[in-house]
């Protein structure tokens, strides 16, 4: 098995409006079954995702999360309405956004962007992976998976890596129960993330300063579908979540 990564060169900045997928099919001859995978923050950019600092009234709550943080308080309150669920308000702001991921500030950002705006990820990174794919479809007569990806901390470690936060024709997930390994034991419970594996690897190019290539295409991983997927697939139920439990827990016994 081969796989190679690569950046596409030369985008100019992106600005509301704009069509990446006319700009990815000027400067990359794409293959079928590429992965096309792209930083959340061009395609919030293109969309409009980015609210401006002057139009968010802090709540009383907002306020007082923010002091306790050292955070603006018009960044909390918009990451409080972006959020379906708040996890833990300190010593960090860890939530669930709208669409159910779970992140620090709901993926909300104040870097390579105009010192008035904050930048928000995609409303529905899913449908905006779907609506890049089959424009891709449209432009280049190519059929190609695309990932939506956004930066983000692990627990227990230092540093950030690429996660997905959106996906189309690709299962996020690969599911290896009930092959053998190489003892023929059967396996139980193995499920590779292998959407947050190709976005981690196409971190490694992207970049994460001003030199950034926000667009790096992955070819020769074979595992396309024409299936109905969703990022959604990878997120564990509630039920099941214990670090989420113990989290809740330790806010309830803070406040």
């Amino acid at each position: 098995m081969r796989m190679e990564l690569f950046t596409i060169d030369g985008l100019p900045l992106i600005k509301k409006g704009d069509d990446l997928a006319a700009m990815i099919c000027e400067r990359a001859e794409l293959e079928d079954h590429d992965s096309v995978v792209i930083a959340s923050t061009i395609v919030a950019k293109a969309e409009g995702a980015m609210v401006q600092k002057s139009d968010v009234v802090p709540s009383q709550r907002a306020i007082n999360i923010a002091k306790r943080l050292g955070k603006d308080p018009v960044l909390v309150q918009l990451v409080l309405d972006r959020s379906s669920d708040v996890i833990i308000e300190f010593p960090l702001l860890l939530v669930e956004n709208l669409n159910g991921h779970v992140s620090i500030n709901a993926g909300i950002d104040d870097s390579n962007v105009d010192a008035d705006y904050l930048l928000e990820l995609p409303h529905d990174p899913d449908a905006s992976a779907k609506a890049m794919g089959e424009r891709i479809a449209d432009l280049c007569g190519r059929d190609v998976s695309v990932i939506i990806t956004d930066t983000n901390g692990r627990a227990f470690k230092i540093g950030q890596t690429g996660v997905a936060v959106g996906v189309y024709r690709m299962h996020p997930i690969r599911n290896w129960q009930g092959e053998k390994d190489l003892f023929g034991k059967e396996l139980e419970i193995t499920e590779e993330a292998i959407a947050d594996e190709l976005a981690g690897a196409a971190n490694l190019l992207m970049g994460e300063a001003a030199g950034g290539n926000p667009v790096v295409i992955v070819r020769g991983f074979e595992y396309h579908t024409r299936d109905d997927v969703s990022v959604k697939e990878m997120y564990r139920p509630e039920d099941e979540d214990i670090i989420r439990k113990g989290l809740r827990c330790l806010r309830q016994s803070s406040d």
